[in-house]
């Protein structure tokens, strides 16, 4: 008996490729809804569940890089791509989506403001979820039903549509304009998944690239909050 593989089975071995890594695309087209905030705090929460997680910053302000070059070299490790450098007009997309680690089962994509046209499209193809962030304000209600609408009519995205939901950020419950804002998300016809509270914990947190499921005195609503967008996303 031959241990050795025949001609025959040589060319018909099967060639097993890793797994795609889930893409997650944070974006609204207005600034100061809080994406680097929700980028870097579900970076935290899948590095902390023992996951390879890669941190894509395509923000010219570079906050989420800067969150990154915070962090002590003793927390978990989170792979980050400061995308917003490359200047190089020859560079696509998804060639920073190709070159991450092997083993890498999260994509968080931080995106700049005014997003729309060529970018969009392009961000769109190479994301698998779309979160929205939302702050209770009228302007940024206004500037999000527009961003959803460009969104929508994007050509990626009708040829090949994504998951898509929408989180309140930084918000206070039991005031009016939140009443508003909740009133609003859930007009639209997308998911909205859970309200992120204005806290403190977030600023210090960030102030040495930390996320919340860093923390040892982490609120427990808070990370129930969290928990709530996690399950939309494992689903």
């Amino acid at each position: 008996m031959s241990f050795y593989p025949s001609d025959e089975n040589k060319n018909t071995a099967r060639v097993i490729s890793a797994p795609q890594p889930t893409r997650l695309l944070i974006a609204n087209a207005k600034g100061g809804s809080g994406k680097t905030t929700i980028a870097t705090n579900l970076s935290s929460l899948f590095a902390n569940r023992n996951e390879t997680a890669v941190l894509i910053d395509y923000d010219p302000q570079g906050s989420a890089t800067q969150w990154l070059q915070s962090r002590q070299p003793d927390r978990v490790r989170i792979h980050g791509v400061a995308a917003y450098r490359n200047a190089n007009a020859q560079v696509t997309r998804s060639f920073h989506l190709r070159n991450i680690p092997p083993d890498t089962s999260k994509v968080i994509i931080d995106t700049p403001s005014g997003l729309t046209g060529t970018l969009l499209n392009e961000l769109v193809r190479e994301c698998d979820i779309i979160i929205i962030p939302v702050t209770p304000s009228p302007i940024d209600i206004r500037a999000t039903t527009l961003f959803i609408k460009d969104l929508l009519l994007c050509p990626v995205f009708r040829t090949s549509p994504k998951r898509v939901a929408v989180v309140a950020n930084r918000a206070r419950k039991n005031t009016l304009v939140y009443s508003k804002l909740e009133l609003f998300l859930r007009s639209l016809k997308i998911p909205f998944i859970t309200t992120f509270r204005d806290t403190q914990f977030y600023v210090r947190a960030s102030e040495y690239g930390l996320g919340l499921f860093d923390l040892d005195n982490a609120q427990n609503n808070d990370l129930l909050d969290w928990q709530m967008l996690i399950d939309w996303i494992d689903s």
